[in-house]
């Protein structure tokens, strides 16, 4: 199944190309590791995520290209979603959920307007490996064992996702700036989502923000300032039309809530820092409560 989805993913990568492309470069790395261990430490549902970008165009001078297709964004998804007793799954809760995704996303900026589009191919099921990581992960560190949740995960598919986010900063003060968006997702998920951001300090203007799908938490994939610190402040709504994830009996809830706070730390010019902490409003009827997921990313570059 993996080696479909690679395929396919470079596929779209060569039809997202521009005809006469100016050279492209590795501009910047993104990545954002999420878990409800460093969050409320309930270890289920959202329970973990790892977001990977690359991002490659021409020279980066703070914001992106004009037109689409000059900036592309590789991008590699894993999650795990868990019920909430990893012993197995009662009744009414979600079923077990291991998901990688491949795609491929452009980024553009026509006058004040921060634009993305892109596709993703999501593998899911036994075949991705997650269930058997996530096994030996909690033998490794002592966890509660997986028990029949692994036998009872969605099987094996593939499917294929589109999203797109417009969003359009306004500066509120010297170090103040505010991010409102709207998106829209098609696919495993379908979606309609607005919201804004907040930033606090000397951090992310002249960067290339890259949204992580499960938290909303922004990612610095291109990093365009010096030493510096920011606090972000978050929250967005969304309405949900469709979820593979929540199949029948599962009752899926309309709406979905996210709010969310983060620091990003510019130590030097080759090293960072975030964390951040997200808290999810439930996701189906009969999910007891919401959750707090935290993520955290440290990039290193020698």
């Amino acid at each position: 199944m993996l080696r479909r989805l690679i395929a396919a993913a470079l596929t779209v990568s060569s039809l997202c190309a521009p005809a006469q492309a100016e050279p492209r470069e590795t501009l910047g790395w993104g990545r954002l590791f999420t878990n409800d261990r460093i969050g409320d430490r309930g270890d289920r549902w959202r329970t973990g995520s790892y977001h990977l970008s690359l991002v490659r165009g021409p020279n980066w001078e703070g914001h992106a290209p004009a037109r689409p297709g000059a900036l592309l964004e590789y991008r590699l998804r894993a999650e795990i979603i868990s019920p909430a007793q990893l012993s197995g799954p009662g009744p009414d809760d979600r079923p077990y959920v291991g998901a990688i995704s491949l795609g491929v996303h452009s980024h553009w900026q026509p006058q004040h307007w921060q634009l993305e589009a892109g596709g993703d191919l999501v593998a899911v099921g036994p075949s991705t490996g997650l269930s058997g990581f996530h096994r030996w992960a909690h033998d490794a560190m002592s966890s509660p064992r997986l028990g029949s949740v692994e036998d009872r995960q969605l099987d094996d598919a593939l499917h294929l996702s589109f999203s797109t986010e417009a969003a359009r900063p306004v500066d509120l003060g010297e170090r103040v700036w505010l991010r409102p968006f709207v998106a829209a997702q098609a696919g495993p998920e379908t979606l309609v989502r607005a919201g804004a951001d907040m930033f606090f300090g000397g951090l992310g203007r002249h960067d290339l923000l890259v949204r992580d799908q499960v938290t909303g938490q922004l990612i610095r994939a291109v990093e365009g300032e010096h030493a510096a610190l920011a606090i972000v402040l978050g929250a967005d709504a969304a309405r949900v039309t469709d979820s593979a994830w929540l199949p029948e009996p599962v009752e899926a809830k309309d709406v979905r809530l996210r709010a969310r706070a983060g620091l990003h730390w510019q130590i030097s010019d080759d090293m960072s820092f975030f964390y951040g902490a997200t808290w999810l409003s439930e996701e189906f009827e009969a999910q007891s409560e919401p959750q707090v997921l935290g993520g955290l990313k440290v990039n290193l570059n020698f």
